[in-house]
């Protein structure tokens, strides 16, 4: 039996640099992803958003390349954002349960799976996390309205805000390829059943959905927030326009009336 771990170890990860870091064979790297072998069977799966997957290490061992990766992370113990599974061997079955994945043979592909998978999870709790604290604010500001009639954000933070938001929804698209199969599924139907269990298993599809729901949310009422300060600021410009008028009125009329004295 062996076992896997995902951890999310730093906002994001320099794919190049930790080539260079770690200097360990490489069987597969991209801009976004580097898969690394480290030893007899045992493998290292990292993502540019910053989580890292194990295949057969111990605690010191990943301890040890956490540190290597990025010094100031906390060992993987304590780290709040992580994953683990349980990978068997057992010729002629593959099936994947709540804790355990059954594979036919010890095939590197198929291992890669299932780190790939376990580290969207951990992804995907990253981002419920943000978009929960998001939502949070949010709804302090709504309760704010309803209670005084008042939009309790200055039009800079507002800004900010959104900006953050947007950000936010951008990365979940960028990162998370929930909805995309691999390309190594694409040659084995064995490898592409395997995907789609271990998708399913993570629950991997609704929580995509459930997150990127709550961001639209966000956004929608971030929107009207600015609907709102844009009315606000129109509002001032309107009565700044009318004084500026009066203004104007008076001084003509006052010229008139010296003239006339």
């Amino acid at each position: 039996m062996y076992t896997v771990i995902a951890l999310q170890i730093a906002n994001s990860l320099n794919i190049r640099q930790c080539k260079q870091k770690l200097a360990l064979p490489i069987l597969f790297s991209d801009s976004d992803e580097l898969f690394l072998a480290n030893g007899d069977q045992k493998y290292i799966y990292l993502f540019q958003y910053g989580v890292v997957a194990f295949f057969n290490h111990n605690t010191t061992e990943i301890n040890r390349l956490i540190a290597q990766l990025n010094p100031e992370a906390t060992p993987w113990e304590e780290q709040e954002l992580s994953e683990t599974i349980k990978v068997v061997i057992q010729k002629g079955t593959q099936q994947v349960t709540f804790d355990e994945v059954i594979l036919p043979d010890f095939d590197q592909e198929a291992i890669r799976l299932v780190l790939l998978n376990t580290s969207q999870s951990v992804a995907l709790d990253k981002y419920l996390e943000i978009t929960d604290s998001l939502l949070e604010e949010t709804n302090g500001y709504i309760k704010s309205l309803e209670l005084t009639g008042k939009l309790n954000i200055s039009g800079r933070k507002l800004k900010r805000f959104i900006g953050k938001v947007l950000n936010i929804k951008n990365q979940i698209s960028e990162n998370l390829y929930i909805f995309d199969a691999p390309d190594i599924t694409w040659e084995s139907e064995s490898l592409n059943q395997l995907h789609l269990a271990l998708k399913q298993t993570f629950d991997l599809k609704d929580r995509y959905r459930y997150i990127y729901e709550r961001t639209a949310i966000i956004k929608d009422d971030l929107e009207l927030f600015k609907d709102i300060m844009d009315h606000r600021e129109s509002s001032k410009l309107e009565w700044i326009i009318i004084l500026l008028i009066l203004v104007e009125v008076v001084d003509l009329f006052v010229l008139r009336l010296l003239k006339m004295l």
